[in-house]
């Protein structure tokens, strides 16, 4: 083994992007072609949070969204967006998903590309049951996305998750990431990149560690810098857009690095076509998907 540090991140710009292509889908490609998602989450304490990850997978270019959330949230979100499927789970008395869903999600994921999972999810410990249901839900073509409370309170469960190796996203800011690995976040901000590459070899995933300048790093410790979308972008629901266009651009087909990293820009150049057109701060995370179709390649 080298005993030479590993490198800088590599800037996530033009010359990166273009040697990385997003999958390009002709003229002809039906819906279920183009990729199919499950979304998982929400909780009464967050309701909406599911519905900006499902939109950001449509509008990446996702062909079929499913969410499958508490069953009493279902009615309102199949009318604000009724581009989606649900799946109506059961709901506990914390206004969590239920212990019960296992069988529903398998069957429900069996039917998707990629199944994201934590948006919306306000306890840990639901986090964890759903974490567990996803792991007995592995298959060599289903990519997994664990974001907000799911990336949490994974760090007992890298054993669950074993079966997702190779096909994971996680997408942890610098506090989740600290629950993660049960290290400071002051540890976590001062080498990211060190945080983030040791999240990604002891879980086989691509880690997206969310700052004011975004870390991407591999299993294999190489490393993408992003230096952010700016101000804007630290507001509440976020994260709920990334992680969904996370997960509509594995669904189209792109290798987890490409998924992750192109997320990130997406993201990222949104907050700044807002920012300038309406001022650094105050934009609100459910108008950042709209801006993804004209920032994608054509």
């Amino acid at each position: 083994m080298s005993d030479l540090p590993p490198p800088d991140p590599r800037p996530l710009d033009r010359a990166w992007r273009a040697a990385n292509p997003l999958p390009d889908h002709g003229e002809g490609t039906d819906k279920n072609a183009r990729g199919r998602v499950l979304a998982v989450g929400g909780s009464a304490a967050a309701p909406g949070a599911i519905r900006l990850t499902a939109e950001a997978a449509l509008r990446v270019g996702a062909g079929k969204v499913q969410v499958g959330l508490p069953a009493p949230l279902a009615p309102m979100l199949g009318l604000l967006l009724p581009e989606i499927g649900l799946v109506p789970l059961p709901q506990d008395a914390d206004g969590e998903i239920a212990a019960e869903p296992a069988d529903a999600l398998c069957r429900a994921a069996g039917r998707c590309d990629a199944l994201v999972l934590g948006p919306g999810i306000a306890d840990r410990n639901a986090a964890a049951r759903l974490v567990r249901v996803a792991g007995a839900c592995a298959r060599d073509d289903l990519h997994l996305v664990l974001d907000a409370a799911a990336v949490a309170c994974a760090g007992p469960l890298r054993d669950a998750l074993a079966g997702h190796a190779g096909r994971t996203v996680m997408t942890p800011h610098h506090g989740e990431m600290a629950a993660l690995t049960g290290k400071d976040a002051d540890e976590i901000a001062a080498d990211p990149a060190g945080a983030a590459r040791s999240v990604a070899a002891s879980f086989g995933a691509v880690v997206i560690l969310k700052d004011a300048a975004t870390v991407i790093a591999c299993p294999d410790g190489a490393c993408l810098h992003y230096p952010g979308g700016g101000i804007g972008l630290a507001t509440g629901g976020s994260g709920d857009v990334l992680a969904g266009a996370v997960a509509g651009l594995l669904s189209r087909g792109a290798s987890p690095l490409v998924a992750a990293a192109w997320a990130v820009w997406l993201h990222g150049e949104a907050g700044r076509a807002l920012a300038t057109r309406h001022g650094p701060v105050g934009l609100l995370a459910h108008e950042l998907p709209p801006e993804f179709p004209a920032l994608l390649p054509r």
